[in-house]
């Protein structure tokens, strides 16, 4: 599942009892799935209005093994349910050029199979021990999880480490080609023949210029996908899928005591080639945007009705400004009361809807608005009534109650995420593969519990500027004429 990693840190407890009683509120697809911009989460139920406990924690034991694997596991016996969850340090960025796509290629080829567990044989022997999986693929990390009882925890951790060890090495070219056929389909599917989805695969290379390693989308072309080979695939995996490159959690009704005897006998045995270095995006930052104009270009699609999208280079997850930029997008487009929804929709009548949000990477994020058009409705007026609100928030801070109300918004969707185990697991992760700090989850609200209408105002003047942004425009096809009916013969009936 290709996309943008947009997942936002939200909090994880011990069990959903301990949630609930802490934060006051009343009371999952196989790899390839198309999940536009990231990976999945529940959805948020409304907002309270009494804040969560500020007591939030997620608690794990951290061990290293010695191929330098990083082990999280996190208890919680409410449930009868484990997780496995195995992120390598490997996305889209980095790709070299000419071999963009291999990231989430592989994110299929990991099912392909190994000597001791054959080509289907993964997902059959997890089924049939009452246990799912899934993966997906971003700009900076790919992730695979598995979900079962806990007594199929020994075999989710064979199988991972079984594919770690050896599926590279036995990589051959029936399996490249029939993989490399389902991603290509999977572009067709979910992005080229989807309505709006040319936007999507456009928009990064219009954000970025060619040398930034966000300059092309996760799911790569598809001319570097048929020029892929064998020795390509098996030195990628050789690089970017060794244990020193990888973090794995294990979460759920498990015993640790237990657990790492098994980690230890499936894990500690691969060899390491030792952590490859990370490419970042030498002679970029993420606090100054490379844009000196606005960008446009109009994309004609299958589609009824126009869109409009608008992206800013905005800085990195967790970076200085990140979490008051998310907050001023829940201020702008999250519910019917939020400043865009309501003067486009309600009060001006020229959009069917309107989202804002903040599209959080590792080197940088993007900021991005998005108007669907009500037929006949003028572009230049809903891009004119856009501009006219960022120039409010930019020149004045935002109400009291549209902070707290973000605010209280953001803090319910961390909560939404901590009833589930797979969901935890995954935060884990991102806060290891991220911060390298898997408790990090107390710093990660206090980001949004102190920002200020002032900080809010403060980021809109800095990054979203009118004049060094992309602006791009999917309109409906023109329709082909329709072909005169054929005239009748002359004395037929």
């Amino acid at each position: 599942m290709p996309g943008r990693t947009t997942s936002k840190p939200v909090p994880s407890a011990v069990a959903a009892a301990l949630i609930l009683a802490a934060f006051a509120l009343p009371g999952e697809s196989r790899a390839g799935d198309s999940v536009p911009m990231g990976p999945p989460g529940p959805t948020v139920p409304p907002p309270r209005t009494s804040p969560p406990s500020k007591d939030v924690t997620l608690p794990f034991i951290r061990s290293v093994l010695p191929n330098g694997m990083v082990v999280l596991v996190h208890e919680d016996h409410s449930l009868p349910i484990a997780v496995v969850n195995v992120s390598y340090g490997v996305g889209s960025r980095y790709e070299t050029k000419g071999r963009t796509g291999f990231a989430h290629l592989f994110e299929h080829l990991m099912f392909m199979g190994t000597r001791r567990a054959p080509t289907k044989a993964f997902d059959a022997w997890m089924e049939a021990a009452g246990g799912w999986n899934n993966a997906w693929t971003s700009e900076d990390r790919t992730d695979y999880y598995d979900v079962g009882p806990p007594s199929s925890v020994d075999l989710l951790l064979w199988l991972e480490a079984d594919r770690l060890r050896d599926l590279g090495p036995l990589m051959t070219k029936e399996k490249l080609d029939a993989q490399r056929e389902v991603v290509r389909n999977e572009r067709r599917q979910t992005s080229e023949n989807r309505p709006y989805g040319k936007v999507e695969l456009r928009l990064p290379e219009l954000l970025y210029p060619p040398e930034h390693p966000y300059h092309h989308p996760v799911i790569g072309s598809h001319a570097d996908l048929e020029a892929a080979t064998v020795d390509d695939v098996k030195q990628f995996f050789a690089t970017w899928y060794d244990p020193a490159n990888a973090s794995l959690v294990v979460a759920g009704d498990v015993d640790p005591a237990k657990v790492k005897p098994l980690v230890e006998a499936w894990f500690g045995s691969i060899p390491s080639r030792g952590k490859p270095a990370d490419p970042k995006a030498p002679g970029f930052t993420d606090t100054k945007t490379t844009l000196t104009s606005v960008v446009r270009e109009t994309i004609e699609d299958d589609v009824e009705l126009a869109k409009i999208t608008m992206a800013w280079q905005t800085p990195r997850h967790f970076g200085d400004g990140d979490a008051e930029l998310d907050l001023l997008a829940t201020a702008l487009a999250n519910g019917k009361a939020s400043r865009l929804y309501k003067t486009l929709v309600y009060d001006l009548k020229l959009a069917q809807s309107a989202s804002a949000a903040q599209e959080s990477g590792s080197l940088g994020s993007r900021f991005t608005v998005e108007v669907l058009a009500r037929p006949g409705a003028s572009l230049a007026a809903i891009e004119a009534a856009v501009d006219k609100e960022l120039a409010v928030v930019r020149a004045k801070p935002i109400g009291d109650d549209e902070l707290r109300r973000a605010k209280n918004v953001v803090e319910t969707g961390f909560v939404a995420r901590l009833e589930s185990v797979r969901e935890r697991a995954s935060l884990l992760n991102m806060y290891q593969a991220e911060v390298s700090d898997p408790g990090y989850l107390p710093k990660d609200l206090a980001r949004y519990r102190a920002a200020t209408k002032e900080g809010v105002k403060d980021v809109a003047q800095r990054y979203l500027l009118p004049n060094a942004r992309v602006i791009v425009h999917a309109v409906p096809r023109p329709k082909a004429p329709a072909k005169p009916a054929a005239a009748a013969k002359e004395g037929t009936r």
